[in-house]
This record gives structure tokens, sequence and C-alpha cells, in this order.
């Protein structure tokens, strides 16, 4: 089978490199891809959002299956643009229809959605320029800390914590009034704080039925000990240790299969990844949000652990036979380590040269590309997230000390990268 994959981050060079280990899949491209997928496939020069020109490039190279790596192109209906075209409706397409991506593209969806399907989550409102005044009200009279979130996509980024109400009132004047987050942060859901621990789990659904695949824990805060700015992830561990049969069951009964449901009964076409995050106390779970796709850096846990056929999984999926496969999970434990351009999630620079991939090699563990490109014949950075390593181990500890020892083995100017990931599971936490 011919196979395009689309996006250029860690989770697709994660896929690609677990891809190209089926027998299944003959040719592997991916657009536009990065350092790393080249070793793996076909980079094509096709942006995520030029659908024409990714489907044009399906036609060229007789393309069967796609598999869209983030969630910008499927909020903006890459999947609906290839069902609704001739030339490619026989194509293989892993991902929601625009519709059902608002799961992830708009928080009220979201947050409707689960108020109708009796999902647990924090309490909320909405507002938007038009009730400005009673969302200050509003905000005025909420208990602290408050959350405040732009309602579309804002790249990971449209999240604030706020402490005090003077605090929350400005956010929500910048956001609503002055476009902070863009069009995406004018909508604005205003939420209750909810405390305990953050978690991810990974459903795969043909739209009917589903299966689970291995959870993670991320970490999304730049320095060590979870302090700073947020990023889009620092690193990673699967399987999370108090994710146990108790808590799997509850999660399950009270979200997965109400979610599920829901998109049955709402008729939203659904052939892909659901991936939610969670917050966890007492045992309990509530979801903090939605995403239409696999996360980053959470993939390069969730898929080195997963010991099925990518392909064949892929494929059942969209044929609607999910309910015929049965997972196969590694046992063993996987970390995830970032390593970030200096200045990351602030302004960084691009085009260092990276140093030692060639004589590193470990057994157990990989290098997975994030924000790089060939430059001539060297690699060199092309984003804020550079490099993933990823490690198995007998437990956390182990892992996230070969993936950190691996790490200090590369170099780029102002490499960065936090030597703590799983610091609350281990004897060093």
């Amino acid at each position: 089978m011919k196979i395009l994959l689309v996006g250029s981050g860690g989770r697709e060079h994660t896929l690609a490199w677990k891809l190209k280990q089926s027998n299944k899949c003959e040719a592997l491209f991916i657009a536009p891809g990065n350092a790393g997928t080249a070793l793996t496939g076909t980079n094509l020069d096709v942006q995520i959002n030029d659908f024409e020109g990714l489907s044009a490039a399906c036609l060229q190279h007789s393309i069967e299956m796609v598999i869209v790596g983030p969630e910008e192109p499927l909020v903006k209906g890459i999947t609906d643009f290839f069902k609704n075209d001739p030339n490619t409706a026989h194509i293989h397409i892993i991902g929601p229809s625009g519709e059902a991506a608002q799961l992830e593209g708009s928080k009220a969806f979201a947050k409707a959605f689960m108020k109708k399907y009796d999902i647990p989550t924090a309490a909320y409102e909405k507002f938007n320029e038009e009730n400005y005044t009673e969302g200050v009200e509003y905000i005025r009279s909420h208990s602290l800390p408050i959350v405040l979130k732009a309602d579309g996509l804002a790249a990971g980024k449209g999240v604030v914590i706020c402490n005090s109400h003077l605090e929350a009132l400005a956010e929500f004047e910048l956001m609503v009034l002055r476009s902070k987050f863009g069009e995406a942060g004018r909508r604005v859901i205003v939420e209750e704080f909810l405390q305990g621990i953050e978690m991810s789990v990974f459903v795969l659904t043909d739209g009917k039925d589903y299966v689970l695949l291995p959870e993670a824990k991320d970490y999304k805060k730049i320095g060590e000990g979870d302090k700073g700015l947020n990023t889009g992830g620092m690193g990673a561990v699967s399987p999370v240790p108090f994710f146990d049969e108790e808590l799997k069951k509850k999660i399950t009964e009270k979200i997965i299969k109400p979610t599920i449901a829901g998109l049955q009964k709402e008729q939203l076409d659904y052939k892909g990844f659901v991936f939610i995050g969670l917050i966890v106390e007492n045992n309990e779970a509530k979801v903090i949000e939605y995403n239409c796709r696999l996360g980053d850096p959470e993939t390069e846990v969730v898929i080195p652990r997963l010991q099925n056929d990518l392909v064949d999984l892929l494929l059942a999926t969209s044929q609607g036979r999910i309910n015929e496969i049965e997972i196969d999970t590694d046992p063993s434990t996987a970390v995830a380590v970032v390593a970030v351009s200096g200045g990351y999630p602030g302004n960084y620079e691009k085009g260092k040269v990276i140093e030692g991939l060639d004589s590193v090699e470990i057994p157990g563990s990989f290098v997975f590309h994030s924000g790089t490109k060939k430059n001539k014949e060297e690699i060199v950075t092309n984003g804020g997230r550079v490099l993933v390593v990823t490690s198995y181990g007998e437990n956390i500890q182990e892992a996230a000390e070969q993936s950190t020892y691996l790490l200090e083995q590369l170099y780029f100017e102002d490499i960065y990268f936090r030597s703590d990931i799983g610091f609350e599971f281990t004897n060093n936490g």
C-alpha cells in the first residue's frame, strides 16, 4: 500500500517510523516532513493546508491511504475535500470530517457536546463581544483561580490560568476586544480551575467502535519541576503509574463510551484518533479537552509501545472493522525527552547545525525529529522543538535516564531539555 502522511513534526516522524515497519507499507511519502522523516520515506514539498497540492500528489504517486497528523487541516476540512472529489474519494483517509473535528476546533462545541452526553468536565460559560459586559460580571464573581480559553485553534497557546480577578479581566479584554489570539480568541470559554494531575488517553475509532491505545502523561512547562511558561510539551511518559484498572474502567464508562456514542448519535463522520486530555483527582477523571489527532510528544511514547501493525490498524479503522482488532501493548515503560531551541517558547533562532546524530545509537532508544531540515549535507534546527529522544526501560526512572544520556551526546547551539521528565514518579521526584 502506498501511503501519504501529512505533517512535519515529531509525531509524524514517529508515525513514519512505525508505518515503515509494516510489510503492507509499499511506499511512504510525507508532506512536507522533516530531516527525520526523509530517513523513512520520501518528503514532498507540499504544505499541510494545500489540499489541492496534496490531492495532486496522491494522484501522481498512486496513494491509497492518507494519514493526517496535525489538527489544522482536519479542522479546515481536508477529509471532506478528499471524500467529495471523485478523483480521491477511493483513498482511505484517517481523520475526522471538518464538522467532527470541531471537537478540537471549537471549545464551545466540545463543551456543549460534553454537556449533552453527560461527560464530566469543568463548569463553564461562553462569551464574545456581544455579551462582553456579562462576561466581565461573571469573571468578577467567579472563584479563583479562573481559566480562560480561546474558543478556536491557537497553536496550543490559547489557555490562560488567572490567579486574580484583575488579571482575568485584563486577559478577557485582550482576547475578546484586542484579538490577542486572533479570531480564534474573540470567543472565550470561562471555566472553573480543576485541581489534580493531568494525563491523556488515546482512542482510535471507526465511528462505531473503538480501541484504546496506550495512555500517556506529558509535561508542558519549560522549567524543571513543572515551572515557567507553557510549551507544546517537553516530554512524556507511558504507562502512567496511577492509571490503574479501577480508573481505567471509570474513564471508559463515563468518558470514552459516551464520547463514541455521542459521535454516532450526532452522525459525525469520525474515522481516526480521539485524544482526550484529562485531569484526575481522587481517582476520578474530568475532560479538559478533546483533540482530533494524536498528541506531540505523547505519540513518541504511545506509538513505540504499540505492538500492532499500524497499517492493519488504520485500514480496519477506515473500513469500519476496528471491532476485529485487539491492541497489543509492550509492557516496557517509554519516556520521551524533548530538546528545544534556546529562547523557546518565546523567540528563538533557526538554522543551528545539529551535531552527533550519526554517531549516536543506543539499543532501546530512538531519536525522532521535530523541527529539523536538511541544509546541503547538514541537518539544522527548524523549529522551537527540535528533537525528541524516546527510550524503553523497566521503569520511568531508567527510561528517563537513558533518554537524557542520549540527548547529552547530541548538540546544537543553545540546546535545552528538561532532565526531570517523570520526576514525580521517580526516586528523585
